[in-house]
């Protein structure tokens, strides 16, 4: 595995079953005892009910692109050589949004606009041996 030079997130404990899944080639996200609902970013107490019954729950890393951006600069010059890259937010079928990145397209607005509300499906990019960074990439329609 090459060194990898960017920035890389600090999960905290609270996150760290979250990451553990990604590392393993499994999506986790916690879902609320209390009104059935998943929860994404990791936290403490359900957003939708305050519920603390938390639990981390195998979710399907489907799911359909909601937006996305075509990044042309970026100020982290560790990034230059990824330019032009796709950012985008993923609604999963859990009913989460999700920002990531998409993969396997080409970085052209045009060609990706007929992508919006597609299916799309997790691809895990194991960055370093500890982090494995969650990307997406479509899935054909139909």
């Amino acid at each position: 595995m090459a060194e990898y030079t960017k920035p890389l997130p600090q999960p905290e404990p609270i996150a760290r079953p979250y990451w553990d899944s990604l590392r393993a080639g499994a999506l986790q996200l916690q879902r609320c005892g209390g009104c059935g609902r998943f929860v994404f970013y990791p936290r403490v107490h359900c957003p939708h009910c305050g519920g603390r019954d938390l639990a981390w729950t195998p979710a399907s890393g489907r799911g359909r692109l909601h937006s996305f951006c075509v990044a042309q600069r970026h100020p982290n010059p560790a990034f230059q050589g990824d330019l032009p890259y796709v950012v985008a937010l993923v609604d999963l079928e859990e009913g989460v949004r999700m920002m990531t990145t998409l993969v396997e397209v080409e970085p052209d607005p045009a060609r990706l606009m007929p992508l919006i509300d597609g299916p799309v499906e997790i691809v895990y990019d194991p960055v370093t041996e500890e982090i494995t960074l969650p990307r997406f990439r479509p899935l054909p329609s139909g």
